[in-house]
């Protein structure tokens, strides 16, 4: 399956696409993945609100800390105070690749 269809298929589409296919399959792999685990709570894009209010927009993770230092936590599985986030615990490449993510949409 060649890559602007995997896009499509995960809802990705227009100028998201094409950004997301320019950083590389790092970036690519990290916004699968934040479609797949986490985009039912969290806007995982440039726009949109959240379908779960409480849960924050992923565009503005790094301005309460850099995404970098959730590495760590990943690893180790996230645990949040609200009870409906589920746990997660990355292998060192999927928290690379979400955290390449991440960083594209601090710009």
């Amino acid at each position: 399956m060649k890559m602007p269809i995997v896009l499509a298929a995960l809802g990705v589409s227009g100028l998201t696409a094409t950004a997301v296919m320019a950083q590389g399959p790092s970036v690519s792999r990290g916004q699968a993945f934040a479609q797949a685990n986490c985009a039912s709570c969290h806007a995982i894009d440039r726009t949109g609100e959240s379908p779960l209010r409480q849960a924050p927009p992923f565009r503005t993770l790094h301005h309460r800390y850099p995404v970098e230092d959730i590495a760590e936590s990943l690893a180790e599985g996230i645990v949040t105070a609200h009870p409906g986030m589920p746990q997660f615990q990355l292998e060192m490449g999927e928290i690379g690749d979400l955290i390449a993510y991440l960083k594209t949409l601090e710009k």
